[in-house]
């Protein structure tokens, strides 16, 4: 074998349809496109959401809400989580570098304290924010909480 005698499986290469090609063929005539109608004529795209004149879903569904440009996106962490962090890599202080080498946020993220969970050891922690609990907790344990 080599490249000269080189064939396509039998039944994998299929010729295409010849359309508009007399009525001998059975596909003459209207060519496959049915009776009339925009869809039968030359030019024609179905626009995005058309429903052929029925009022559109877009335009039925009436609109709500809105999105709050100046939202600010944090990643929760729990105390737990923290509580796990110092004991596996025996810390004392949390802060967004060890947080990104661990994994639990990339370079972008914002970082806010939750209090789920309990906390034993005395870590300082430094996070965009706190919910109270969680400062509270941090500072029960002899740690600090440190807001950037």
């Amino acid at each position: 074998m080599d490249l000269s005698n080189l064939q396509p499986a039998i039944g994998s290469n299929k010729s295409g349809k010849r359309i508009g090609r007399g009525q001998g063929s059975g596909k003459g005539g209207t060519s496959t496109r049915g009776h009339k109608g925009a869809k039968s004529r030359s030019g024609y795209s179905a626009k995005v959401g058309f429903e052929g004149g029925q009022m559109p879903l877009q335009r039925r569904v009436p609109k709500y809400g809105f999105k709050n440009i100046n939202r600010v996106e944090y990643k929760a962490i729990n105390l737990d989580t923290l509580q796990e962090l110092a004991q596996a890599k025996n810390l004392t202080k949390i802060g967004l570098e060890e947080l990104r080498t661990a994994g639990f946020i990339n370079n972008k993220q914002l970082v806010k304290i939750l209090a789920n969970g309990a906390l034993t050891v005395k870590i300082d922690v430094v996070a965009n924010a706190f919910s109270k609990k969680a400062e509270e907790t941090i500072i029960a344990a002899g740690g600090t909480a440190q807001k950037l």
